[in-house]
């Protein structure tokens, strides 16, 4: 590549700073100009924990992954052929990371975004980039193009902006300006009036700019692709004049057609700064009116007005373009960038069928809703769990009496002691140094068939009873001759008639003085009465209590036959062990950690060991 060139189609940059937008507008650059390999070869992301990690992009309608590096030292050593850095680090901190990518040895080119670097910094900055012949381009800056070639991150906007103005091939103009905001609309004047770009550079509007007008247009008088240059200048500094200049001294051949932005100023206050630092004209030489006049005379073509550049820009090409000075550009049909989903989705122009529906909630909004109810209404009407349970699991505002069961249910279910097989699991699992969650889910792994699975079982085998019409005593021999199983629910290992289980009184209390009806309950009870009358110990345990009169809820609640059998069939019953019961394996792993409690052994007297 000539020292007159900073970019080609094989130039790739490294982004300091994750910047997905920035880089995903850089590849689709690079697809509408068929460029074989990505511009972009890796991103630096300090913050990230990785020294190597990897970042999903687009590439037309293909993913690829581009590496992502903790440090630039490391992105530098595996990209031997990145020279450019665009560095998007924020003006606290883009000096001592440009200062490391100048010092490197394959870095030619560092893009300053950041504005407001401390001008101290900016000077030294140059002053290293003067000594090993490297360019810096900004602070404070949109970047720049090569057109069919290399785009610095945002420059040039949208593809669609980019289409319009034909920066997808090249032309034949070189265009420089201070002002980035302008250059967007400087592409298109240029491709409506010439064959457009060929290249394009923001220098960027700190005082002390890494390179100036001048250095740019004179890489483009060296540049024979390059037959006329295009700039904008603006009040300010003293930069201008050394493009009158070169003018002068006949170092600039090629027309240039120039306008310096800012003068309105005269009639505004003396000490107005125009947005960029360097926009303020601190004597009569730094003034716009000053420095169109000199570079009019030094030759340069310089309009009345802004309004008029359009004008000269056309008329300079169309002069070229007469003296055979312009060759013809070769035009093609850029490839169409495929529309990013969420995009199409807003547009309108495509649909998807989701994978997941989803009833009970929706977090979209400002306020997220629990069965269209918002968190906010819940939080200041200092709703109950009762409620909310209501809402997630049953898609319906319970009444007080409903919320009261449900939270004696989690209360009568939050522990049984530490002997049961699910606070047990869990102390043994946090003392063996495990976190609260693996603890935790080796509790709840053991709530089934025997841990719990009263509570589901109860309620099937007692509501096909009743929907069978059969009578407590054909129940109870219909599950010991057909079934062949203990009835679920119905039998404790200490409680009995003599010792009740204060649970199972609190729960009938409950239902009898605030349910309506309970014929699930009162079939229970029947039941209970044979049983106990074999054995004083067979009694409807609280499980089964639960299970039982958790069906008699439902039907005060007015449920319909078929949407009881979905309450059933989604396990709510078994939810409700679930979440009061965790309440309690919590506490025993809280406890054990508290005591700092060491790896558990079962003590060999508690087991047999046989040779059989």
């Amino acid at each position: 590549m000539e020292e007159y060139e900073l970019f080609d189609r094989n130039t790739q940059a490294i982004i300091y700073g994750f910047q997905a937008n920035a880089i995903q507008r850089m590849l689709d650059f690079d697809f509408l100009c068929k460029r074989e390999t990505p511009s972009v070869a890796a991103v630096i992301r300090p913050t990230q924990g990785a020294a190597v990690n990897y970042h999903k992009v687009f590439w037309g309608n293909k993913e690829i992954v581009i590496p992502v590096y903790k440090t630039l030292g490391l992105a530098v050593k595996k990209n031997p052929k990145a020279d450019v850095l665009i560095n998007f680090s924020s003006f606290r901190s883009a000096y001592p990371t440009s200062k490391e990518a100048l010092e490197s040895d394959t870095i030619r080119t560092i893009v300053i975004i950041a504005e407001g670097v401390p001008e101290r910094e900016s000077r030294h900055l140059i002053k290293i980039a003067d000594e090993k012949n490297k360019i810096i381009i900004g602070p404070a800056t949109v970047g720049g193009i090569k057109a069919g070639a290399f785009k610095i991150a945002n420059t040039a906007g949208t593809v669609e902006n980019i289409i319009l103005s034909k920066l997808f091939r090249p032309g034949s103009v070189g265009f420089v300006s201070k002002s980035g905001g302008l250059s967007n609309e400087m592409n298109f004047m240029i491709s409506q009036t010439t064959d457009g770009i060929y290249e394009g550079i923001a220098i960027g509007g700190d005082r002390y700019a890494g390179s100036v007008l001048i250095d740019h247009i004179m890489r483009y008088e060296a540049n024979p692709n390059i037959k006329m240059i295009v700039a904008l200048g603006e009040i300010g500094g003293k930069d201008e004049y050394a493009i009158v200049d070169a003018l002068k001294s006949r170092k600039i051949t090629k027309p240039i057609v120039i306008w310096v932005a800012g003068t309105a100023a005269r009639i505004l206050p003396s000490d107005l700064q125009f947005g960029h630092a360097g926009a303020m004209a601190g004597s009569a030489m730094e003034t716009a009116e000053a420095k169109n006049k000199a570079l009019k005379e030094a030759g340069a073509i310089v309009p009345d007005s802004y309004e008029d550049l359009d004008k000269k820009i056309k008329e300079e090409f169309e002069k070229l373009k007469s003296k055979g000075k312009i060759e013809e550009v070769k035009e093609f049909e850029p490839p169409k960038i495929p529309l990013d989903f969420n995009d199409a989705t807003r547009l309108g122009v495509v649909r998807r069928p989701s994978d997941v529906v989803v009833t009970i909630s929706d977090d979209r909004g400002d306020v997220p809703t629990f069965a269209t109810v918002g968190l906010d209404k819940i939080i200041r009407e200092n709703k109950s769990i009762g409620y909310v349970i209501g809402l997630l699991w049953f898609k319906r505002e319970l009444p007080d009496f409903a919320q009261q069961f449900i939270e004696m249910v989690i209360k009568l279910t939050a522990d049984h002691g530490p002997a049961v097989s699910g606070a047990h699991n869990a102390i043994i699992t946090a003392r063996a140094g495990k976190d609260l969650m693996s603890a935790l889910a080796s509790g709840i792994l053991t709530i089934g068939p025997r841990f719990g699975g009263a509570i589901s079982d109860a309620a099937k085998y007692i509501r096909e009873a009743l929907q069978k019409d059969m009578n407590p005593s054909k129940f109870v021999k219909y599950m010991k001759d057909i079934a062949q199983i203990n009835i679920p629910g119905i039998g404790h290992r200490i409680k009995s008639i003599q010792n009740p289980d204060v649970r199972v009184q609190l729960l009938k209390e409950f239902v009898f003085k605030n349910f309506k009806k309970h014929p699930h309950l009162d079939f229970a009870l029947e039941v209970e009465k044979l049983t106990t009358a074999k054995r004083n110990n067979l009694i409807l345990n609280v499980d089964g209590c639960i299970g039982i009169t958790f069906l008699d809820l439902l039907e005060n609640l007015d449920f319909t036959e078929e949407e009881i059998e979905d309450v059933i069939f989604s396990e709510a019953l078994n939810g409700l062990f679930v979440l009061g019961r965790s309440i309690g394996m919590m506490g025993h792993v809280f406890d054990q950690k508290r005591q700092r409690a060491g790896l558990y052994r079962q003590p060999w007297d508690e087991i047999l060991f046989s040779s059989d």
